[in-house]
Parts: structure tokens; sequence; C-alpha cells
């Protein structure tokens, strides 16, 4: 039996503008593969199989040509040996307008976004619900007139593929496209402020605006504080808020954060790019003068001020006045005030560019022009001037960066620090800052002293390797004593630390600091990688007590005497949210929609290494039914675990393996939760031992599973996971036999300056670490079937590194599919 790749040739044009799809892209921070899920018009007909015999890539195929299904680029397989292409093309034109399509239709297509969730990017496709599919259809092209970062005002044309079925029975892949993953619904971004606990929660599991909910948890109720609905308009986003979402991959409308005053009476909140606040007792709702769009709109601790950003200068105003004050204005294009530099954005996880401190506030500037320029054009629009994007490539120049403390009245003076020596302005905790080296191995912790003049340096942390930025510390305790997680290397344990004292015990790997009071902390820790539990630890005794059970996957927001834990179960795809002050637990109700199908992972521990992975078998599968088809689902890199106690983290994975295949996820070397020693494995080289545990991993669960068919192996991922799928087919084609890389880093150097830098060092002083991880320079191996999907808008990985890696292997004369 044969397994085909079948490519998808576009013939469905639908009018549809930017901000309609970006209501519909999926909110989901921890799996980045996404997928373009069966789209299509009402009552459409179906795709035409065809032979195409002047296509390089098609052999004759065993399977029918009606009714093939549709699958994402996280796969619809069949039981069979993998084989060449087979072209499907669209035969219907759509020529409606945006207020035709169903809004399912338009979900359906923004489910396809790419690494960046940018809608040009949308380049794979999901497949049909079958119990055994026909072939692994796995590659679409779809394409958005404007980037991300140039947004489009006019209505602009997205290509997307017609359905090949218009079955009104639900799937799960039209089910987890229309709720973004199965994201829509569920409370999100709690904060507490003395009894209250406010979150986020759109109506139902297909709305994706969000509305500000209060609970008082005095008498448990819960109460709709603003329903953001009223408050939409179809104006666009500014800009430098679509690339500040699509660093923190957030993509939902309506109220998608908010901030509160530390007495939690007010909050400040944007919609549309209109800010607001909301009286909390009131529930009156007031629009803020503006001089145009916002972005993140803080509020100041007394409640009196909101400060935010617009038109990339820092601007004030006091609740109640007229008009908002400039405090800081940008004197050319590539600077800005008050916003995240892209580096802190992407690779510091360090979202923000002001904070309120000491009355006024400490505000980021950052100028790009020494950034070399890199061009994001439209192929499709030949006469559109390409849009201009500063991305700070390995080797190249960063944005300058400096800290300053800004008054009410617009008085500024600059934080001084040696910017040569450390460029990275790595966080910004309570006036705590963290600054970071270009190697990233030595890191100064600096505290901004009460008027906000001048900085004190508190510690410096040197790393043979690179220190940690890790979100939420250093910070200050109530006590004013310093909290960091540290790297243990006698212990090879990341610990709590508290004015350089160590914490925690030996073996404990903390991942984030959720509060630290003047008696004891608040962290998430793991003792086995797949677990991840809430504990508190106490100053003075050392003591650590568990505040979540074991077996799950679990975090927290921590305030003074009220907690919400956030639990997921590693058995059933359900994800519980609790508030608990004192004795008292109230539940958070989600509202989002659970998958159709069931999800059953198999956990286990398997080789020398003690390699974490996961299978997931079709849902009829019994042992001894027979050899299936494997397909490895990796990501494989660092700061993403993809084995981890929550059934709802392996949805997709499980809908794959129901159309006959075993799904294996294994998590090697790289992969957080195992300590610095194991993170640091992969230093000079990101190929060679993540690529490795794959293949043990593999073989490891094959001498217990006999129901594993190791003839038959495909491997398909999104970005490092792409990398790495791209790779295992040219290093170790006798292991894998076809492979689907998506958005893959194919040249590091290509890749931005913190991340390929941390791992590998510079370019100029480091070329060999950089030639060990290429994929260009094993263009030539290539002897499987490899299919390259990019998005052509990616302001991250470019679509440059899947250009280039096509371009080697055309010169190498190897057959692909981009």
């Amino acid at each position: 039996m044969d397994l085909n790749v079948v490519g998808v040739a576009v013939a469905a044009e639908v009018v549809v503008r930017d901000d309609h799809l970006r209501a519909h892209l999926a909110d989901d921070l921890d799996e980045r593969e996404r997928g373009l899920e069966q789209i299509g018009a009402p009552e459409a007909p179906g795709l035409v199989v065809a032979r195409r015999a002047d296509h390089a890539g098609v052999a004759e195929s065993a399977g029918t040509a009606e009714q093939p299904p549709v699958g994402d680029s996280e796969g619809a397989h069949r039981t069979g040996k993998l084989g060449l292409a087979v072209i499907a093309e669209g035969i219907l034109l759509i020529g409606c307008e945006m207020g035709e399509l169903l809004q399912e239709h338009l979900a359906l297509l923004a489910e396809g976004a790419g690494d960046e969730r940018d809608l040009r990017a949308l380049a794979r496709v999901l497949g049909h619900g079958r119990a055994r599919a026909d072939r692994f259809v796995i590659g679409v092209g779809v394409h958005e007139e404007e980037s991300s970062i140039h947004p489009p005002t006019v209505p602009c044309r997205v290509r997307c593929a017609t359905m090949l079925s218009m079955s009104s029975t639900d799937t799960f892949p039209r089910q987890k496209a229309r709720t973004r993953g199965f994201q829509l619904g569920r409370p999100r971004g709690f904060a507490i402020a003395g009894a209250q606990v406010f979150f986020i929660r759109s109506a139902s599991g297909q709305d994706s605006a969000g509305n500000l909910w209060i609970v008082n948890t005095v008498s448990g109720e819960e109460r709709l504080l603003v329903d953001s609905s009223g408050l939409l308009t179809e104006g666009d986003l500014p800009p430098e808020e679509r690339a500040r979402r699509e660093r923190m991959r957030e993509v939902t409308s309506g109220i998608t954060a908010f901030s509160l005053d530390d007495a939690g009476r007010v909050a400040a909140f944007v919609v549309s790019g209109v800010p607001y606040v909301v009286d909390v007792a009131s529930g009156v709702t007031t629009e803020l003068p503006a001089p145009g769009p916002v972005i993140d709109p803080r509020m100041s601790p007394d409640g009196t001020h909101v400060a935010f950003v617009s038109g990339n200068g820092m601007h004030a105003v006091r609740i109640g006045a007229e008009s908002s004050t400039p405090l800081c204005e940008p004197t050319h294009s590539d600077e800005a005030w008050g916003l995240a530099d892209f580096v802190a954005a992407e690779e510091l996880d360090r979202f923000r560019g002001h904070w309120w401190h000491a009355g006024g506030l400490l505000v980021e500037h950052y100028d790009n022009s020494g950034v070399a320029v890199r061009w994001i054009g439209d192929p499709a629009r030949p006469e559109v001037e390409p849009v201009a994007h500063r991305y700070p490539a390995a080797g190249t120049d960063n944005a300058v960066v400096s800290l300053w403390f800004v008054t009410l009245e617009g008085a500024r003076s600059r934080l001084e620090w040696d910017n040569e020596a450390f460029p990275y302005l790595a966080s910004v905790h309570d006036g705590v800052v963290m600054l970071l080296s270009r190697d990233q191995r030595t890191a100064q912790v600096a505290r901004v002293d009460a008027e906000g003049l001048t900085l004190e340096i508190l510690a410096t942390r040197t790393d043979d390797a690179w220190v940690d930025a890790v979100a939420g510390v250093p910070l200050l305790d109530v006590s004013g004593a310093l909290v960091d997680i540290v790297n243990d290397t006698a212990t090879d344990t990341y610990r709590v630390t508290r004015d350089g004292a160590p914490l925690t015990p030996p073996g404990l790997q903390v991942r984030d600091v959720l509060r630290a009071d003047e008696s004891s902390c608040v962290v998430t820790a793991s003792s086995v990688p797949e677990e991840q539990r809430v504990y508190t630890v106490d100053y003075s005794t050392g003591e650590v007590t568990p505040l979540t059970p074991s077996g799950h996957w679990a975090t927290a927001v921590a305030g003074d005497g009220v907690r919400v834990e956030i639990a997921t179960d590693p058995s059933e795809p359900v994800t519980t949210f609790t508030i608990i002050a004192g004795e008292r637990r109230i539940q958070v109700e989600s509202l989002a929609e659970r998958p159709l199908i069931r999800v059953t992972p198999n956990y286990s521990t398997v080789g020398d290494r003690e390699l974490r992975t996961c299978v997931l078998w079709p849902d009829s599968h019994n042992p001894g039914d027979g050899p299936l088809p494997v397909i490895l689902s990796p990501y494989g890199g660092p700061h993403a675990q993809r084995v981890v106690r929550s059934a709802g983290a392996y949805a997709t994975d499980q809908w794959i393996a129901d159309q006959g295949f075993a799904v294996v996820i294994a998590d090697g070397r790289g992969t957080p939760g195992r300590g610095p020693a194991w993170d640091r494995s992969i230093l000079g080289d990101l190929a060679t031992r993540v690529l490795e545990d794959q293949v043990d991993a593999l073989h490891a669960l094959a001498e217990d599973e006999p129901d594993l068919d190791l003839t038959r192996v495909g491997i398909r991922g999104w970005s490092f996971g792409g990398y790495l799928a791209a790779l295992a087919v040219l290093d170790r084609p006798d292991v894998f036999h076809a492979a689907v890389a998506g958005a893959p880093v194919t040249d590091w150097a290509l890749y931005d300056t913190a991340y390929t830098e941390r791992y590998l060092g510079h370019p100029h002083t480091s070329p060999e670490a950089y030639a060990r991880s290429s994929l260009l320079s094993r263009a030539d191996r290539l002897a499987r079937p490899l299919l390259l999907i990019h998005g052509l808008a990616d302001d991250n990985v470019l679509a440059a590194h899947t250009l280039q890696l096509s371009s080697a292997l055309l010169a190498a004369g190897r057959s692909h599919s981009v």
C-alpha cells in the first residue's frame, strides 16, 4: 500500500480584510504548529485529483481519486508505504465578498497561520476525518497581501483551498479551527487585587472576543465587568500593536489584556486601539482621550493615571482629563518609546516597554536604525513595494536599547550602564533590571533607586554556556531581598535563591517564581520533567510544600492570601481553574469546547538517557492488531516540551493517530525540565544530539511495541520541529522515509541574534558550529520525499530559509516539494 504525498494547487479566491481573519487566529502559546483545516465556500464543489504527467514528483497511486481527504501538516495518513506526489486541483472560483462567507470558513482559513501566526503563513491543510485516509495531504500555499508590520487599509486578497466535502457533520479539524485550538471560552489573564480576582473570558467556545470578568472571593459571586462586543469597531490595529501581538502570539479580539491599580478599583484596557478605563464598583466604562490608536495601557498604582504608547511615543492621561500628555516622542521612524524591542519580545520573554516607578515611569527607548533591513514582499503583487523589516540576524547589529526615568510632566533622565558590554535589557520587575552581555554568558542585576536616577548593581551572574533569562525574575520580595532562579552546577539544578542563598532542594527544577512575599515564595517546579507542580517555599525553614497533586501539569497566579490554580488532566483534555481563598474554593467555569475525539496518551520513559515519550494509537487499536506506520511529531528544541502530563496537548496528534497511524512524541536533549546540563548539551551543535535522541526514542519504543512498523516512518514539525524534520530525512534516511518541514530554520546565520548566538556563538568566531547545524550543506544527501512549507510574510523565520534550502536541493538535483 502506498502513502501518497499530495499537493494542492489553489484555484479559489476570496476577498477578505486582514482584520476579519485576525479575530479567528488561534491563541495557543504551547503548541506552535497550526494547520489550515478544510476551507471552502458554502455548497462548494470538491477538488478533482488529477495525475500530472508533467510533474516530476508524480507517480502512479494505488488509491482512488474520489473524495481525497484533507489533512494538516499534522497530517491525515493512511496505513501504507510512503510514496510520491499526486496533484489535486481546485475547479471552483469563489467570487463572493466577506459577507457571503460563513464565519466558520474564515476561522478555518485563519487556523493555518504559520510560525508567527502571520496570515500569509497559511501553508497547511488538515485532513478528512475518516477512519483510514487514502492520502497524506500535506501542502497548500495561502498568501495574503500585506505584512503584519504593514497592515492593509483596503480589502486584500487571500487565496485559499476549496473544501473536498461540505458535509454538515462536525469533525475534529473543523472544531479545532472554529475554537482556535480549544482556547476560546477559556478563562485567562488572571490578576488578583485584595479579595477580587479578575480574568478574561469570551462568551462561548466559538467567540473570540474577550470580556473582562471579576470574582468576589468573599461572596463567590462572578460578575461580567466589561462586555467588549459593544466596544468593538472595524478599525485596524496600529502596526506596532500587530507586531507586539505577533511576538506574544496573541491573536484574539476584544479585551486581550488589562491593567489594575493596586487597590483593584480601576482597570485599564484597549479595544480596537481605543483606550478605556472601567470603575470596578459601578461597572461604568469610560473612553480615554488619545492622539491615535493605543498600545499597552497601564494603570498607575494609585489609580489616577494611565500610561500608554501611541505612534511609537510614550503618553499619559489623568483619568477625567480631556486630553493626554505626550511624554516622549520619536524623532524618526526607526525608534520607539515604551515598547519592547524585537529581541526582548521574541527571545527574552519581555513584552513590555514601560513600567510605573516612583510616581513616574521607567521607559525603554530603542533605535533600530543600525539593524539590517530585510524586505518582505508579495510575489503575487509585484507592483506593491516590499515592506522594510528591521531584523537582527546572527552576527549583525541589534537595536540600541536604553532605559529612562520619565516624570508625568515629561522630564526624563537616562539610567546609565555600559551598553557595549550589556546590550540586552532582559527584564524589568518592580525596579529591578537584568542586563545581558551579547554572548549571554554574563548578567548584571541592578536596582533603580527610589528617585529613578541611578542603577545600583546587586549581583553579577556568569555561566560558561549562557545565563538563563527566566520570565518573572529577578525581583525583590516585600522585605527587599533579591529573589532569583540560578543554575546550581554542583547539583545540576535550577534553584530559587534569596540574596544568593539557595532555598529549594537539589533535583527540584524550578521553572518560575509566581510571587515572593516576606516569609515565603510561590513557584512552579518539576521533580520529573513531564509534570509541573505549584509549591510554596518557606524562607526560614526551607520547607517546600506542594500545593497541587503529582501526575499533572499545573501553574498558578498568586496574590495576598489568594491564588488561582490552573491544572490540566493527564488522561482527559480538560483544564480546571480554581480560586483558593483560605478554606474557600471557587471553580471558574471554562466555556471552551471539549474535543470531539477521545484522547488516550500513553506515557513512557525509554532508553539509557531516560527519554520521555508519548505514543498515540488509533482509538480502535488493540495491541497486536498489526504494525502501523509511524509519524514522529517532535518540537525537539530549547524552550518547548511536547511530552507533558496534559491530555489536551495531544488532541491533534490523537486525530492523526485515528487515521491509522502510531504517533510518537519524544523530548530529547535541549528540551526543558531536565536541568542545566541537559539544556546545555546542545551548545555548539543544534543537530547531532537532537536528532540522535529522536532515533533512540523510536527504536527503544519499538523494542516494547511490536505494533510500530519501523519500515514506514514519517516525521513532521514546525519551526524548530520543521528544522528537525528536514534534518531527519537528510541525515538518517535509513530511519525516516518522508518528512514535512513547516517554517524550518535551514541556515542558522539567517536567524536572530539572541537565540542563535546563545547556542552557537557568534558566526564570525564559531563558524564550525553554524556549519554543523546548517541544512544547506546537507542538500545533496536528500533521498526521501520532503515537503517544505513556509509563509512568505513570516517576519521571524524568514521565507529565505526555505527558499535557500530549495535552491540548494535543486542545485544538487534532489527532488522535493515546496
